[in-house]
């Protein structure tokens, strides 16, 4: 496999890929790629079994599960049996329970008698799920606003905790934190900065588990995926440990007799970032460690729906060493996002999500004066010539449904180039053997969709493609999984889709995969680049000339040969283009804010 960056002044992409001779000999690439994201990079072991790991890593049974750490945190809770969420893996009958997982007692959960669910109906009481706390100047603190989020379980809908919507007060007590904690931190040395980070990712390894069993519990995720949400945030915590070659300034002497320039690249202040529910651990570390350790301090503030992993990367900061203030936590929704927009302390915005919030946020910003970089969303393409692989319907059917399809690198659209079209087929026995229910569930594939409404669109969008003209080779609408009543959608196919077909033109994010046909390798490029995103996109074949073409003529930022998702590591950044990035500063590498 390969991997590298390719230059530009305006733009950047990376290119993930493995050049397979007409032998076929580096198929093995391929597989290496999919094996490496399919067992844990801490034990080794497949990570299907990690459900299964938060009792056993505790010793004690599974109904009593003691999440033990160093520093003042300590996590516990008594709670049904895990291993009774653990029963059949058939595909949609997956458990005979349909409680809701619950959140372990935590310092960031508070219980509060008074406030207002979603609805605007008095919904707290005493016997109510926990309330989550802000986390202002190193201290987790009381909302006391009483305008609730519901935080659910999407397996079963079970409201399992409350967000705040953080009152003006509050917001500005932590914009007020983070300025004053900046104005000292920005002169501690960066190898000290770094030191910290150094602190901070071990604490993350050390508490892998918990924080995945976090996710999964709010975001539906598999437990395995939910441990790859984690780790690949953990790659840009280590990424953070050696910054300093990115902070280096420019010199020349000389310029005039007897004179000299130098450039310094200064951190900017209190920068702020709003994160999506889809990757509860990995986004906000996306964010938070690069700008930190680049001297700014940070507001940060998690997906209303998934907030539980930030929480407790803010406390595994503050263990770390983090001076108070120079992370904050604030939470809610359309209020808390139009005060980091407007706040005139706050000097830039980092966001991950959908298009309309991402454009609404960088235009507000902008207007304002702030530095905002957003990844926008993605109909990520893939081209299967007829030379394709032999691992390519697996690889194509993993990229699409994976992690229920919610994600912005996710595989939604193939398009195959004359014969190609046969290996639909293949796709379709592939996606069959998926097995679909509750996260925690050990062996299932496809965890629930976010929300209720997250699974009306869904199906509703499938419908649409129909009545428009697309053939259903496979129905995952209707999907029941024995026990539960949560939002799943099992693997869904569309075959004879038109570019102008809704399911092509739409960010369905759920499990589906449209297929389209094109007569040459040239209108598949015309096709990919007619659509007005640029995350990412896959060629499949054997030739590397044609694999050259494609990357060379396509625009898109991220361009995998025989890699369904060429996501690349935080030292290439994150580069999507077109209508998937609004501003000019990427994630990761290139998001440092100075």
């Amino acid at each position: 496999m390969m991997a590298f960056r390719l230059p530009g002044l305006h733009r950047r992409r990376s290119l993930t890929g493995a050049y397979l001779s007409s032998r076929g000999t580096s198929s093995s690439a391929v597989t290496s790629v999919l094996l490496r994201t399919a067992s844990s990079p801490r034990t080794g072991r497949p990570l299907a079994s990690a459900s299964s790991s938060l009792a056993s890593r505790a010793g004690v049974s599974a109904s009593h599960v003691s999440f033990k750490r160093t520093g003042e945190l300590s996590l516990a809770f008594t709670a049904t049996s895990i291993s009774s969420h653990l029963p059949s893996t058939s595909c949609r009958a997956n458990s005979s329970l349909a409680s809701a997982h619950p959140l372990p007692a935590a310092p960031w959960l508070t219980h509060n008698t008074s406030g207002t669910d979603s609805m605007g109906t008095s919904a707290v009481t005493s016997r109510s799920p926990p309330k989550y706390a802000n986390f202002i100047n190193g201290q987790f603190v009381a909302s006391e606003s009483t305008r609730l989020i519901d935080v659910t379980d999407p397996a079963t809908n079970s409201v399992i905790a409350y967000v705040p919507q953080s009152s003006t007060e509050e917001m500005q007590m932590a914009t007020d934190a983070a300025k004053a904690a900046y104005l000292k931190w920005r002169e501690v040395p960066v190898q000290q900065r770094q030191r910290i980070m150094l602190q901070l990712q071990g604490l993350i390894r050390d508490n892998h588990d918990e924080l995945a069993y976090l996710i999964t519990a709010e975001q539906g995720k598999t437990l395995s995926d939910a441990r790859g949400d984690v780790f690949r945030g953990l790659e840009v915590v280590e990424s953070a440990c050696s910054i300093g070659d990115l902070l280096l300034g420019e010199t020349i002497e000389n310029l005039a007799d007897g004179l000299d320039c130098v450039s310094y690249r200064q951190p900017l202040g209190v920068c702020s970032g709003v994160c999506p529910f889809n990757f509860p651990a990995m986004i906000p570390l996306w964010m938070f460690p690069i700008a930190i350790t680049a001297g700014n301090s940070f507001i940060i503030k998690p997906s209303e729906k998934t907030p539980g992993a930030c929480m407790m990367l803010a406390q595994l900061a503050k263990e770390a060493g983090l001076p108070d203030g120079v992370l904050n936590v604030i939470h809610g929704a359309k209020d808390a996002v139009d005060y980091l927009c407007d706040a005139p302390d706050i000097r830039a915005i980092s966001f991950v999500g959908s298009n309309t919030t991402g454009e609404y946020i960088h235009a507000r910003g902008t207007s304002n004066g702030k530095r905002v970089q957003a990844n926008l969303g993605a109909k990520n393409h893939s081209v299967i010539l007829p030379d394709y692989p032999k691992t390519t319907a697996k690889a194509i059917a993993g990229a699409a449904f994976g992690a229920a399809g919610q994600r912005c690198m996710a595989l939604s659209a193939a398009v195959f180039v004359g014969d190609a079209k046969a290996v639909v087929t293949d796709i379709v026995e592939e996606a069959k053997k998926f097995t679909v229910g509750c996260g925690f569930t050990e062996g299932v594939d496809v965890g629930p969709l976010i929300s209720p409404e997250s699974k009306t669109r869904v199906e509703q969008l499938v419908t649409q493609a129909i009545e428009q003209g697309a053939k259903l080779e496979l129905d995952g609408r209707g999907t029941l999984v024995n026990g539960y009543t949560g939002n799943f959608v099992a693997p869904t196919i569309l075959s004879n889709v038109d570019p102008s077909n809704i399911a092509h033109k739409e960010e369905i994010f759920g499990p589906v995969l449209v297929c389209l046909e094109a007569n040459t390798l040239d209108d598949a490029i015309e096709l990919i680049n007619n659509n007005p995103y640029g995350n990412g996109c896959a060629i499949f074949t054997q030739n590397g000339a044609c694999a050259r073409k494609f990357q060379h003529e396509i625009d898109v930022g991220q361009v995998g040969i025989n890699v369904p998702i060429p996501v690349p590591l935080p030292f290439f950044s994150f580069t999507g283009s077109r209508g998937s990035i609004r501003g000019d500063i990427h994630f990761c590498k290139f998001s440092v804010s100075i």
